[in-house]
């Protein structure tokens, strides 16, 4: 009886474990790619910054002659890192540059900076970078988004591709 027993625990075993397992199951999500700021070797030459800069500001493209302009600017002066900053704020004073209001910035803190490494460092930020944004924007009463656009375009990513 007892050998019938364990016979019939050791097929019943062979039953239960013989199953074949499931195939786990993997749904791949579509992600939009940016690269990251490490594979950014190359310097912009001074018509690639200013012609890039003006198309993030203005969203539209700057003439074949204002680029040879803005680059005998930037030749003639020796300090080229002065040069950029007076350009950034002739740009930034022009009547129809795109930049968004303080309240449009406020309203929705994420989609502003995200749109903004977007749109000047063409990636994403990772998080570190959007919470440090967040803390600075929020923490200083002060900050605008042209303060935050001026210093986008004088970082040394924006200055490689």
């Amino acid at each position: 009886m007892t050998k019938g027993i364990i016979l019939l625990g050791i097929f019943g075993l062979i039953l239960t474990g013989c199953r074949k397992e499931k195939e786990a199951e993997f749904v791949l999500n579509d992600v939009e790619l940016y690269p990251a700021s490490a594979g950014k070797d190359k310097l912009k030459t001074n018509e690639q910054y200013v012609a890039i800069l003006y198309s993030n500001l203005f969203q539209t493209a700057l003439s074949p002659n204002d680029v040879f302009d803005l680059n005998s600017c930037i030749e003639s002066i020796g300090d080229k890192e002065l040069a950029r900053e007076v350009i950034i704020s002739n740009f930034m004073n022009k009547p129809d540059v795109q930049i968004p209001t303080v309240e449009t910035m406020n309203a929705d803190l994420d989609a502003f900076i995200q749109d903004t490494y977007v749109r000047f460092l063409v990636r994403l930020p990772n998080e570190a970078e959007k919470e440090y944004m967040r803390n600075f924007i929020t923490t200083n009463p002060y900050v605008t988004p042209e303060i935050v656009y001026f210093s986008f375009a004088l970082s040394n990513e924006y200055m490689y591709y």
